[in-house]
């Protein structure tokens, strides 16, 4: 299915690069700054397959591909990056018959840019977020949900923490996988994405201050392991890759200090902020009130996990530039439709609109009113509110369709608004409740 080129003025993100012989493997990206309002700032990342703008948005194509959407689709929707799973390819297909393609680009076939995660993440949602019952199954934010929904499972994980690295136990079929920082750049170097990311262990929002301090120094020494074997080997598909290391350190303000001066102090190409992000919302903006000013400037900062629309704002105006979220596109396969005002005009509750519920029966209205996606200028909520119900397929792809361009033009008004210098007010009229 593709959009209707009605949307063909529209510029497409990760435009290739007028000069990507620029980029080396001494300089596999390049960051520019370009407007500020406030703490947040807009710029331009280069990268060896596209300039993107920031700050950005990044879908998840965990598997090589974001579900229920092909790439055509996906760029059509002004979606500029993804992010694909190390942990994911390695189990399958396989990281050598993702290398015989030429690399993730030429498998999936998407020309823009793409980060893969380490694996790390996978230490959370294979094991203390199974043995916690947070992030998956519950919110990642487990003080702003109700007690009943934790699950406390201990000993029910699929993973071993070892300094040497971590056993999983796949998901799949039961199999032993060894992973560790050199394994997980090596299965990187051959997927081939222009950002990669240093291993590291991501811990719950339920562990202690020891054991975040634990980890955080393991990750500590798996970060210096992570660039010691990016330098030891080169990149395989004929152009360079960025390495971002991880700053960790849980909700404690000490160690996120410590961790983002030990990262930072490292010749990483970009920092990503990861790990347990706190309890709450507020604990999250906490963490980034102490992280992100400790961070070198110069360097492209991405958040990982983060997607709803209160974070992306509260994270911006304190200097994040770029996102990754399964939230978008798993809620649209749940007719859950991101929005941003109810039909009274203020803001919808948490940005969302449940499509199942009986009111949209004989809503003649698009998705969301205003939208310029393929989607909203074609269908009724009606109609796909009857798609999800008689459980079609095109259900899914058109809600995905909008709410992956509902993201990408969040991201063009914050942008904008930082140009002109108005993003406090941007962010105060769309948050205001």
């Amino acid at each position: 299915m593709t959009q209707s080129d009605h949307h063909q003025n529209r510029p497409h993100a990760a435009a290739p690069l007028a000069s990507t012989h620029e980029l080396t493997s001494e300089r596999p990206l390049a960051f520019e700054v370009t407007a500020r309002s406030g703490g947040a700032r807009a710029g331009v990342l280069r990268t060896p397959h596209g300039a993107v703008q920031t700050p950005a948005f990044v879908a998840v194509g965990t598997q090589a591909s974001v579900k229920s959407a092909s790439p055509d689709v996906v760029k059509d929707t002004g979606t500029q990056l993804l992010f694909a799973n190390t942990y994911h390819l390695y189990l399958r297909p396989g990281a050598d018959l993702v290398a015989r393609h030429g690399g993730l680009h030429r498998f999936m076939r998407w020309q823009g840019p793409i980060f893969t995660d380490s694996g790390g993440f996978q230490v959370f949602s294979l094991g203390a977020s199974i043995d916690h019952g947070v992030g998956k199954v519950a919110s990642i934010f487990p003080g702003e949900e109700p007690q009943s929904n934790l699950r406390r499972q201990s000993g029910s994980g699929m993973v071993k923490v070892r300094e040497e690295g971590v056993e999983f136990k796949s998901h799949i079929d039961g199999s032993k996988h060894w992973f560790t920082p050199e394994k997980s750049i090596q299965i990187q170097r051959q997927l081939g994405a222009d950002i990669v990311l240093a291993f590291d262990e991501c811990t719950s929002p339920l562990h202690d201050e020891a054991y975040t301090r634990a980890s955080l120094e393991r990750t500590h020494r798996w970060a210096k392991r992570s660039y010691e074997e990016f330098m030891r080997t080169g990149a395989l598909h004929g152009y360079p890759q960025a390495l971002y290391g991880i700053v960790q350190g849980g909700a404690f303000r000490d160690q996120r200090l410590e961790s983002a001066a030990v990262i930072g102090g490292m010749p990483f190409h970009g920092v990503a902020i990861g790990g347990n992000l706190g309890s709450t919302h507020q604990e999250m903006y906490d963490i980034l009130d102490w992280t992100v000013p400790q961070l070198p400037e110069p360097l492209p900062r991405h958040l990982l996990g983060i997607g709803d629309v209160p974070g992306i704002f509260e994270a911006v105006a304190r200097g994040v530039d770029t996102f990754d979220c399964v939230a978008p596109t798993r809620n649209a396969r749940t007719a859950t439709i991101m929005i941003r005002q109810s039909d009274d005009g203020r803001p919808a509750p948490r940005f969302r609109l449940n499509l199942r519920g009986k009111a949209f029966e004989t809503d003649m209205r698009p998705l969301e009113v205003g939208c310029d996606c393929y989607t909203c200028t074609n269908f009724t909520r009606s109609y796909v509110r009857h798609l999800f119900r008689a459980g079609e397929n095109l259900g899914p792809q058109l809600a995905t369709i909008h709410n992956l361009r509902f993201m990408a033009r969040l991201m063009d008004d914050i942008r904008s608004a930082i140009q002109r210098g108005t993003f406090d007010e941007l962010r105060r009229v769309t948050l205001a409740g």
